[in-house]
């Protein structure tokens, strides 16, 4: 989205529109940044989903990026909803791309469920990473300092052996 194309947008007609041609272009912006693509075209038609598939007129903005990158940069947006502390093995660990096992883990912080995002803290506290965690904080807190291996004896049932895998980790 060039300057060009911003000062076409122009500016409101009135002090009161919303959704006007330059928060959609903002709009575009974030979208492709994030990396997914984004279609503007008019909206007065009916089932304008249904129109654009079919070929209406729009205007197309491509994202610049590949889909695991985007999510990543989707994961590093997101406010944490807990912490998980690791100790020096773990860190070393997670540094050459390896996924968050129970084992590594010194402490768990926060309130959180399955699919929320944590940062990710080396022993001093500081924030080193963020992922979406596989357990819940009450789960978590139980296999913390375990092997993944003892899980379905602390837990009750069979769980997946990492805490945080590495495709939903961003470091």
């Amino acid at each position: 989205i060039t300057p060009e194309i911003e000062a076409m947008a122009g500016d409101p007609i009135s002090t009161f529109s919303k959704g006007g041609m330059k928060t959609k272009l903002l709009a575009a912006r974030i979208a492709v940044a994030g990396g997914c693509a984004m279609a503007i075209m008019e909206g007065s038609v009916l089932r304008p989903l249904t129109a654009l598939v079919k070929g209406a007129n729009c205007t197309w903005f491509v994202a610049h990026s590949d889909p695991q990158l985007a999510r990543k940069r989707w994961i590093n947006a997101m406010k944490p909803r807990g912490e998980l502390r690791l100790d020096a093995g773990a860190v070393k660990a997670l540094l050459a791309g390896k996924s968050l096992l129970p084992a590594g883990v010194t402490t768990v912080g926060g309130s959180f469920g399955r699919g929320d995002p944590v940062a990710i803290l080396d022993p001093s506290g500081n924030v080193m990473g963020k992922g979406l965690v596989r357990y819940t904080a009450v789960e978590a807190r139980a296999i913390a300092g375990h092997r993944s291996g003892d899980i379905a004896g602390i837990l009750g049932y069979e769980g997946r052996a990492a805490l945080v895998h590495r495709d939903d980790m961003v470091m």
